[in-house]
């Protein structure tokens, strides 16, 4: 997804910078006025060569007076060096921890966004605004900021010491800079505009570089790795020129920045000559009004990179925001004192759900929903291909809200419910396994208190991997220490599966949520499974999607989907009794399950 935040202003955008700036603000101030005395002590350089010529050379001064120049030079130069290095040392550190600060920030709203955010946005977009965006932000805070006011203020006043040599001189470079003011507007526009583009491009390309390694054994198996490089291709060759038209932006500006004031200088040294020839004007402001110029070269020329620099993190600050501005309709009334009861109880009460969609049009997945789970009960959700129920698992946790209706847990609305309190009372086992890049063990135990000690968390590690048929665990290189890579991929499909039933058993919840969490089992380990979880089972409030039969007798009752609305709720014998439709989905089932046996079979 690309950003759709309306254009503002570079103040507007700077002033939501105000609260994460004012308490570094010290440490910033006193950079900055280091920065500034050294370009100020610069530009005293010309006025001591200036005193030089007309006092102690042009009318054969003492050497002492030679020497007491050099030394103030040198003096000069010395401390121009030193207010540089504590410039640095003043600013470096908390525009670093601003920087990690507001990275923190974002992360931690990243989590609290609601799945539908994720779903819309691309991974590579995030990643590029929480890393290379804040970095724009801390070099510019660092440098970029402080230097364009540094620069400003010191090339004002070196043209006023201009005007105390030579009010005409003066004029003369005061006219070089009218073409560069008037090219800066028409640059700020274009440079922000490609600016943005650029980075848009960047987050889109780092989206396809992550899809394209998570799915690098799809891709193999297909022979689609011609076909992928191309698409990568394509889109690098589109962030190439973008970044050459940004460059070429920025290059004729400079141009002009760095021409103008030399074809201007030119005119000054024929200006001046005839000035010193005729009487009014001396040697030693000659030379004063050349140095100082060649003090603000330094300056004038990088106020043009200072500009795209700056420019680039207003960009970036905008995408930024962007997310940060992002509603999160998840609120939680923060009562972290209240718990959820030990009953378990779920209800779902003519709960309607709608992905959302831009036209507006999109028929509910589930329409009108009526179920209801006694505590300690394990019920099967069971339908088609299609007919919603991953999407009604979800809504139980509180991933997605629903449009009307209402999900209950022991009696209270989950809307009402403290989130962390909710979740941490649930464990979720879906389709989809997700591992993250650490050890077995925090993989499992994941969702385990942090206060357990290390005792208690290795019985209940053991126990988990025990119930999943997730011994293979122990046979790894570094045995339950053992990282297992990014998403696992290290890993079979039917692991990877057990360690994420495991994870969720481990967490002793009240209310389990299973998404077909055997389907990647050969049919022997399924069946050890199945036979370990009715006793692990028994207590525990479980919602599972049933995708093989073997899963549905695990089900103290079965809940039939259909067309957005639960048609049917019992006993599995009752249901196959009385139900045509049912008939039909567990005669589906049994295909499959037909299938996975074959597969399975040496």
């Amino acid at each position: 997804m690309r950003g759709t935040t309306p254009d503002t202003s570079l103040r507007a955008t700077l002033r939501r910078l105000g609260p994460f700036v004012r308490p570094i603000l010290p440490r910033l101030l006193v950079g900055f006025l280091c920065a500034l005395t050294a370009g100020l002590i610069a530009l005293a350089i010309p006025q001591v060569l200036s005193w030089l010529v007309n006092t102690v050379i042009a009318v054969d001064g003492a050497t002492a007076d030679v020497w007491l120049a050099a030394g103030v030079l040198a003096g000069l130069g010395f401390f121009e060096a030193l207010l540089f290095f504590l410039r640095r040392q003043f600013v470096l550190a908390p525009a670093a921890k601003l920087e990690t600060q507001m990275r923190i920030r974002f992360f931690n709203h990243l989590q609290h966004l609601p799945m539908a955010f994720h779903e819309r946005w691309g991974s590579g977009q995030l990643l590029s605004r929480s890393m290379s965006d804040l970095s724009l932000l801390r070099r510019w805070l660092a440098f970029g900021a402080m230097m364009l006011v540094v620069d400003t203020v010191t090339v004002l006043v070196g043209v006023a010491l201009m005007v105390y040599h030579s009010p005409w001189l003066a004029l003369l470079y005061i006219l070089g800079a009218a073409p560069i003011t008037v090219r800066a507007f028409k640059f700020r526009n274009n440079f922000r505009a490609v600016s943005r583009l650029s980075q848009d491009q960047a987050g889109d390309l780092a989206t396809a570089v992550e899809e394209s390694v998570h799915g690098i054994r799809v891709i193999k198996a297909f022979g689609r790795g011609r076909h992928v490089y191309e698409g990568f291709n394509n889109q690098a060759e589109a962030l190439r020129t973008t970044e050459l038209s940004k460059a070429r932006t920025l290059s004729r500006f400079l141009t002009t920045v760095v021409a103008v004031p030399e074809v201007f200088l030119g005119l000054g040294l024929v200006l001046g000559l005839i000035l010193c020839a005729n009487g009014s004007l001396s040697v030693g402001s000659l030379v004063a009004y050349f140095a100082t110029a060649a003090v603000l070269a330094r300056p004038v020329e990088g106020m043009g990179m200072l500009l795209g620099m700056t420019l680039t993190t207003k960009t970036a600050l905008d995408r930024h925001f962007e997310v940060m501005d992002a509603e999160n309709h998840l609120t939680s009334p923060q009562r972290p004192g209240v718990a959820p009861g030990p009953a378990g109880a779920v209800e779902l009460k003519h709960v309607r759900f709608t992905y959302p969609d831009e036209t507006g049009n999109a028929r509910p997945i589930l329409a009108d929903i009526n179920l209801s789970l006694r505590p300690g009960e394990t019920m099967a959700l069971v339908g088609m291909t299609g007919s919603g129920k991953s999407t009604l698992l979800n809504l139980i946790p509180r991933l997605h809200d629903v449009d009307a209706g209402a999900v209950l847990v022991d009696g209270m609305d989950v809307r009402e419910w403290d989130l962390e309190a909710l979740r941490t009372a649930m464990a979720v086992a879906f389709e989809d396994t997700t591992l993250f890049s650490t050890s077995v063990r925090d993989n499992v135990l994941l969702g385990v208190s942090a206060e357990l000690s290390a005792e208690e968390r290795d019985q209940l590690l053991a126990s988990a991997l025990d119930v999943a048929e997730a011994h293979f665990a122990y046979d790894l290189p570094e045995g339950v220490d053992t990282l297992i890579g990014e998403e696992g991929l290290s890993l079979s499909g039917g692991q990877r599966q057990r360690l994420a039933l495991a994870r969720a058993i481990a967490a002793s919840p009240r209310i389990l949520i299973m998404d077909d969490p055997l389907s990647a089992l050969d049919v022997r380990t399924e069946e050890a499974v199945t036979a370990k979880l009715r006793s692990v089972l028994e207590g525990t409030t479980t919602l599972v999607v049933a995708h093989r039969p073997s899963t549905v007798m695990l089900a103290d009752r079965v809940a039939l989907l259909r067309d957005g609305e639960i048609e049917a709720v019992g006993r599995h014998s009752d249901l196959l009794a009385t139900s045509e439709h049912y008939r039909y989905v567990i005669a589906s089932l049994d295909d499959e399950d037909t299938a996975v046996d074959v597969e399975a079979r040496p």
